[in-house]
């Protein structure tokens, strides 16, 4: 691929929270022929309801999906919330579903990483989030996910993190959805 577009959903809302920060030195690291762009306003999604889902579906909703629809592939970088992904993240997920079979979601390489000042690192959201994705059509791959704990290393500085959140990007971007045929 030439030049590969990543959308970035941020699961956290805060401004300032660790994984938003991870998206944003990725984003300002993406490799040559990669552009990273953090999907914006997710806090500004209505709760899912079919019956908003309609002819007008809502402006945040419309943006988010035409953001995502436009990307090649998708990078959720998230912590986990009460064992689960945030609900932002999961809000996402449910308006990208849609139309079902036909979302924006659908087909889209989907991969997780993040961090949570717990000794899990996340790996419940992550995988929750793995789930919701792979329900909604999109092809996740499992084995690029980065659950880092955040409790005895700065996951912003830490030489070894930060290889491991750039390989899961670099393997997000490789991901070649042709299955290889046998000579």
């Amino acid at each position: 691929m030439s030049d590969t577009r990543v959308i970035v959903l941020v699961g956290s809302l805060r401004a300032d929270s660790v994984n938003r920060r991870i998206a944003e030195k990725l984003r300002d690291q993406a490799p040559e022929g990669v552009t990273l762009e953090i999907a914006e306003g997710l806090a500004d999604l209505p709760f899912y309801n079919e019956e908003i889902d309609g002819e007008q579906v809502p402006e945040a909703a419309a943006r988010l999906r035409s953001q995502v629809a436009a990307a090649d592939r998708v990078l959720v970088v998230t912590p986990e919330y009460n064992g689960t992904m945030p609900a932002a993240l999961n809000n996402a997920i449910d308006w990208l579903s849609r139309p079902y079979g036909a979302g924006a979601l659908t087909a889209k390489p989907f991969a997780v990483i993040g961090t949570t000042p717990t000794p899990y690192g996340g790996r419940w959201a992550h995988a929750d989030a793995n789930r919701s994705a792979n329900i909604a059509g999109a092809v996740v791959l499992e084995d690029v996910t980065v659950s880092q704990p955040g409790v005895d290393v700065d996951v912003l500085e830490d030489p070894e993190v930060q290889a491991r959140m750039q390989e899961a990007l670099r393997s997000l971007v490789e991901y070649d959805p042709a299955p290889s045929s046998a000579a």
